[in-house]
């Protein structure tokens, strides 16, 4: 059984920056592509990025473009979410996500959820 656990949420100032980290347990060997996701009070879940397993591509939400970056360490089985540049808006409770097959940034394609964690950017 996969199972996916998030961490390094918190609170922190515009401008300020977090890391998130996504580690996984229970995967086969062909592994599987994992998407970072965000959903804020009254809004629809939305993905952030999403990185594939075999080639490590990787894929951005234009609104996080050049702010965040998707990493994978696969000896780890963890998917990090580097994030600069915090601006309020990108206030929500944040997902990580696995499916086998090609990553993708559409939630309903997505296998296995994590709980979340909370990322609040406020001064």
């Amino acid at each position: 059984e996969v199972q996916l656990v998030e961490s390094g949420g918190g609170v922190v100032q515009p401008g300020g920056s977090l890391r998130l980290s996504c580690a996984a347990s229970g995967f086969t060997r062909d592994g599987y592509a994992i998407g970072w996701f965000r959903q804020s009070a009254g809004k629809e879940r939305e993905g952030v990025s999403c990185i594939s397993r075999s080639d490590g591509a990787t894929y951005y939400a234009g609104s996080v473009k050049g702010r965040f970056t998707i990493s994978r360490d696969n000896a780890k089985n963890t998917v990090y979410l580097q994030m600069n540049g915090l601006k309020p808006e990108d206030t929500a409770v944040y997902y990580c996500a696995a499916r086998r097959g090609i990553a993708t940034m559409s939630p309903p394609l997505y296998d296995y959820w994590g709980q979340g964690t909370q990322v609040t950017v406020s001064s």
